[in-house]
């Protein structure tokens, strides 16, 4: 059975004192605006609504918790780098999930969510060096796969795959499509490791995964040079 099968909504967090005690095991959901993670979290749990599904980017402004029960908990962290947020609102969710990704006692892992298209922009890697100190794992679900075909998919993969092992190699990676279920067993068979192991021996894992998977050398990947600060 998959450890989503009974995800439910438990709480929203718009300050960090609202914070729920940090017990169990927690695993952060992050990404840019418009990259899929509402659509990635629904797909995982096989629920057509749990993480709301909006046109608009920058729609979710708060920390939600969703409960997967014994202790566990699916964390939706908004998406960054919507432009049209006002300042404020920006300043605040920089604060809200930097500390929260970089102190949460409870948090036992991060999935990044990139679209397929445009992997590793500026605001991803300021994600993900703002994770780095942790030592937790980070798991990139390149989404929306079904936009590109199979071999542009793959060699994306590729570059991504030599760019994390060089830089980040906490991370691991795979391809992701919510509408043609590309890669939902595979991330549910992952994260459900997640909840039952503990850190070092998940950073083990991934990086024999990033291994098996890099066969070949592929160039550089440049990535996408647009982008600015946090969210």
């Amino acid at each position: 059975m998959s450890v989503f099968q009974h995800t439910t909504f438990y709480t929203t967090v718009n300050q960090l004192h609202q914070l729920p005690p940090p017990d169990g095991v927690e695993i952060a959901f992050a990404g840019r605006s418009n990259a899929g993670k509402s659509s990635a979290i629904n797909s995982l749990a096989n629920r057509g609504r749990l993480a709301f599904v909006s046109k608009t980017p920058g729609r979710t402004q708060n920390i939600n918790f969703f409960q997967l029960g014994s202790g566990r908990f699916l964390v939706d962290l908004p998406g960054y780098g919507y432009a049209k947020v006002p300042a404020a609102i920006r300043q605040h969710w920089e604060h809200l999930l930097s500390t929260y990704l970089q102190t949460r006692k409870s948090l036992h892992g991060m999935v990044l969510i990139m679209d397929v298209r445009h992997p590793l922009t500026p605001l991803d890697r300021q994600m993900l060096d703002w994770f780095a100190s942790t030592g937790k794992p980070v798991h990139i679900l390149l989404t929306k796969s079904d936009k590109l075909s199979r071999q542009q998919t793959r060699d994306i993969l590729k570059n991504v795959l030599l760019l994390l092992c060089e830089t980040y190699p906490q991370c691991s990676v795979q391809l992701f499509s919510s509408m043609t279920g590309e890669g939902v067993e595979e991330a549910t068979a992952l994260l459900g490791t997640w909840f039952a192991l503990d850190s070092n021996l998940i950073k083990e894992l991934n990086s024999t995964q990033n291994r098996d998977k890099l066969k070949i050398k592929s160039p550089r990947l440049k990535g996408n040079k647009t982008g600015g600060k946090l969210p």
